[in-house]
């Protein structure tokens, strides 16, 4: 596959710190690339994911599926430059373990209701 063809992503963290830039097909699928981040992922960090299918990948504010591939991803930009896609990076625990987690002690949460208008 010529040079020209592959596609420059990085990786930007809750912090604000990246992963990348690497370069990649656009027949390389999402799970490629979680596969991807999770080896390259700091181990300073607070938040660590436990495996690939811990994170999430956000795109042009769409949550990524793993059979997708990077070239049906890429949000259609017209005729700008070739450049840098930058996606973000959510790590999100399986939800069976975030219900079995919560404290039998705690209180009883108040409902709360809040509107934006943007």
């Amino acid at each position: 596959m010529p040079e020209d063809d592959l596609l420059e992503l990085k990786f930007r963290l809750y912090d604000g710190s990246d992963i990348g830039p690497f370069r990649y097909s656009p027949t390389s699928t999402v799970a490629m690339l979680k596969e991807r981040i999770f080896s390259e992922w700091p181990k300073d960090k607070k938040f660590v994911p436990k495996a690939a299918n811990d994170i999430k990948l956000i795109n042009a504010g769409k949550i990524l599926e793993n059979n997708k591939t990077v070239g049906q991803c890429r949000a259609p930009f017209g005729d700008l430059p070739k450049g840098t896609i930058t996606m973000h990076v959510v790590v999100q625990p399986p939800l069976t373990k975030a219900k079995t987690e919560k404290k039998v002690d705690e209180a009883p949460k108040k409902h709360l209701c809040s509107c934006s208008i943007l």
